[in-house]
């Protein structure tokens, strides 16, 4: 299939709530050295997204600033040393930005193969979730068999992503939720057991669940207003992986507790970090998740699907309350894979 010149886009020409998303056109995208070019079949909508649509989020130095950090597509074209794949191969691929396009350059450290049994669109849903995870909750806390893996957001994203994560390496991931129908939707990904954060302490649950132990490992998108909590929650010598902040970003810390159980907090942002960090990120996941994503061992996401040009309403769906799974924006060329 012959390369247009130029290509549809999603633009931002100003911070704001959903409305300012704006559907253009704009050159299609050269693939640099170490770089191939995609053409996009979706792009995942992830909470950084919205941040940046709201002005809070801006790309780090050199990245495209067209909102969008994963999608899934076919190899288009080749840039300069860029071995790994052929032109026509299908692909996922973890984007430094330019993700809610037709056409999207990404160094090819950072694209792995379409999972064996996952459909072209749906695989969008995988990369920024699994690669956070992977290097936050695997590569730099630890995880192990029959570790108790405390999550918060369970529904969600994140969440999800945690849950499947934790059943392919054996551990025990217990998921907080809102909701019967999202812990209904936990439970099918893998979680052990639930905690409904609208009616019960998560605290003392999470101690009844383990016997008084605490969890080992504790996946946070909160912040600041369940730090105390999770401090309270987590065993001796345990890990809180700070990963997200909802309100308050700022919090009065337990210096006692923490050096009572010996705790660590790790805190992340994926997106600045080196293409090759993101490369070693990648190989990890093609050693060790990706065969569990396609032997059914880690559940595939509810998925919500919105055209590319009706991203308003995919940011919408995204701010309600009730949303739980993953949602992805479909290009034209996605429509011809289903």
């Amino acid at each position: 299939m012959p390369l247009p010149s130029d290509m549809t886009f999603i633009d931002v020409p100003k911070p704001g709530d959903a409305a300012v998303l704006t559907p253009a056109r704009q050159a299609v995208p050269t693939a640099g050295s170490g770089e191939v070019l995609i053409r996009v079949a979706a792009a995942g909508v992830n909470a950084p997204d919205l941040h940046q649509r709201r002005g809070r989020y801006d790309p780090p130095p050199g990245a495209s600033p067209i909102i969008g950090l994963e999608v899934s597509g076919e190899i288009a074209a080749l840039g300069e040393g860029a071995r790994r794949y052929k032109v026509g191969d299908r692909v996922v691929a973890l984007c430094n930005g330019g993700g809610y396009a037709e056409f999207v350059a990404v160094p090819e450290g950072q694209v792995l193969p379409l999972p064996r049994g996952w459909s072209l669109v749906d695989g969008a849903a995988l990369p920024e979730t699994f690669f956070t995870i992977q290097q936050t909750l695997v590569m730099r806390a630890g995880l192990a068999k029959a570790m108790r893996v405390l999550i918060h957001g369970g529904a969600g994203g994140i969440g999800g992503a945690a849950i499947g994560i934790a059943v392919a390496y054996g551990a025990r991931p217990m998921a907080i939720v809102s909701s019967p129908e999202k812990a209904d939707y936990a439970k099918s990904l893998g979680a052990v057991a639930t905690i409904d954060r609208t009616r019960e302490n998560f605290v003392e649950r999470t101690m009844a669940l383990t016997d008084g132990h605490g969890a080992d490992r504790i996946v946070d998108v909160v912040g600041a207003s369940a730090l105390a909590q999770n401090l309270a929650a987590a065993a001796t010598e345990a890990v809180i992986l700070q990963l997200g902040s909802v309100g308050e970003s700022e919090a009065q810390i337990n210096v006692g507790v923490i050096n009572q159980k010996r705790l660590a907090i790790i805190g992340s942002r994926l997106r600045p970090q080196p293409r090759e960090v993101k490369a070693a990120i990648a190989a990890s996941l093609a050693e060790n998740v990706w065969p569990a994503l396609a032997d059914g061992t880690i559940k595939p996401p509810r998925i919500q699907y919105f055209p590319l040009a009706e991203a308003v309403a995919a940011h919408r769906a995204m701010e309600e309350p009730s949303h739980f799974g993953k949602i992805v924006l479909v290009t034209p060329f996605g429509n011809t894979t289903r």
